[in-house]
């Protein structure tokens, strides 16, 4: 079941819960008929947003929630998602094609996002990502 406009699902901060919202995408892509390509970038980008979430935002403290929300516009899926952490410079992160950066475990995530999604904006500080897919 897809949140209605303005609504939202609410998960604790446990990797279990990514699940939950493998679900939500599944559910939104099928019913927009949402091509297997799109469904593929939008899977990877959200679960990667989420997943950014629970650990740097919440710190894995499942006692904080993650917020994801789904909205259709005339021609895009656009998914929101909130942490309860302090935010971040989404402007300042290092290049992870960087070969100084190759190896370092962090900074992927929002490369992913960036490359996958259509648009991708920040807001609340960094402690919401909106992630843009053309339909």
């Amino acid at each position: 079941m897809i949140p209605a406009k303005g609504e939202h699902i609410k998960i604790s901060s446990n990797n279990e819960n990514l699940r939950l919202v493998e679900k939500l995408i599944d559910d939104v892509c099928q019913i927009y008929n949402v091509n297997e390509d799109s469904y593929g970038n939008i899977l990877i980008a959200v679960t990667e947003a989420v997943n950014n979430a629970i650990q740097h935002g919440n710190k894995n403290n499942p006692d904080k929630y993650v917020k994801i929300g789904f909205d259709k516009g005339t021609q895009m899926l656009t998914f929101n998602v909130s942490d309860e952490g302090s935010g971040f410079n989404y402007n300042s992160l290092p290049d992870p094609t960087d070969p100084a950066n190759i190896d370092k475990p962090h900074g992927r995530g929002i490369f992913l996002m960036r490359n996958l999604a259509d648009t991708v904006e920040f807001l609340n500080n960094g402690k919401t990502v909106m992630l843009s897919f053309k339909n």
